[in-house]
């Protein structure tokens, strides 16, 4: 994986701005995808906060160890930290049991307290780069958790992505970050800004001939009653899906299980070897852990690594290049 920052100035014209280090980076990210070299990339990805991401995320890397990958973390949202959280209580509580549970290679990316802007964005690209090309040479599977907020980290990380999820509370409110909604007709009017963020970043890989990025986008706490709601959501997304080139996936229903294992940094995949400390399984456990294993299916990731479509996904775009 080339994590080196071209030079920014390098084969510009005198009258273009210098690449940042972000945008710099990209470009980087996007040519060794060209190459496909190093490890699978998944991102955890969207712009809202409170969707499920470090849940999901902690949730996948499991999995994959149990799988019997090698497997590196980097927490992007380290301010936030909950997935390093996740993981800290996952060693702490393995320490005082002493189940013997597998644990990733992981690493939270700080923010820089350089005071000025271009320098604070500098030296995070510059750490997450090289902490990305050391974690390549021990890992198989790479998981990135970002921040809910756009910013230059988080955009470089989507460039990186093989495999892209993206967490979405079974709202209207969550939808309004992917597409305009007419009220009156739901239909959809256009994108919106986390979409058109991901196109941006499909677009840095396929100029780079890379690979393309499969986009997972699954709906999390899911009502068990056939609400309206429920039933509108599934038809936009479904237009949606077909419109901006993304695969569906039924994602975690509210149960309180996912909160109570925080604390002890365990998922529904490690309660049976838990159950001496924990108790039986009940049946909510029982299904909860079925959500887990459908979605590491749908994301391609059940036993042995599968690699995502060759083809990509088709998707809606104007003679100028715009999504839609």
């Amino acid at each position: 994986m080339d994590g080196s920052l071209p030079s920014a100035q390098h084969g510009r014209p005198a009258d273009q701005p210098a690449l940042t280090a972000a945008e710099a980076a990209a470009r980087a990210a996007a040519r060794n995808a060209a190459r496909h070299q190093g490890p699978r990339v998944i991102v955890l990805g969207n712009e809202k906060g409170g969707t499920g991401k470090s849940t999901t995320a902690f949730h996948l890397i499991v999995a994959l160890l149990q799988a019997g990958h090698r497997v590196g973390s980097l927490d992007l949202d380290a301010r936030q930290g909950t997935l390093s959280r996740y993981l800290a209580n996952r060693r702490d509580y393995d320490e005082r049991v002493k189940l013997d549970l597998p644990h990733p290679v992981h690493v939270p990316i700080h923010r820089s307290k350089a005071p000025d802007y271009e320098q604070a964005e500098a030296e995070e690209v510059g750490r997450f780069t090289e902490t990305l090309e050391r974690m390549a040479e021990t890992t198989d599977v790479i998981v990135i958790d970002t921040p809910g907020s756009d910013s230059p980290l988080s955009r470089l990380a989507h460039t990186y992505a093989d495999t892209l999820v993206t967490p979405l509370n079974d709202s209207f409110i969550d939808l309004d970050l992917l597409a305009r909604v007419d009220a009156d007709t739901l239909e959809i009017k256009g994108p919106s800004t986390y979409a058109e963020m991901v196109w941006e970043q499909r677009k840095r890989r396929a100029m780079a001939r890379g690979g393309p990025i499969d986009w997972v986008v699954m709906r999390n706490r899911l009502s068990h009653l056939d609400a309206r709601n429920k039933r509108d959501m599934e038809v936009i997304l479904d237009k949606l899906a077909r419109r901006i080139g993304f695969r569906l996936a039924k994602g975690f229903g509210e149960r309180v299980i996912f909160r109570e294992l925080f604390l002890k940094g365990l998922t529904l995949l490690d309660l049976r070897d838990a159950a001496k400390a924990e108790g039986p399984l009940t049946m909510s456990h029982v299904a909860a852990r079925q959500e887990v294993r459908s979605l590491v299916q749908t994301i391609g990731l059940g036993g042995a690594e599968e690699e995502p479509p060759s083809e990509g996904i088709g998707v809606e775009a104007d003679e100028d290049g715009r999504l839609f």
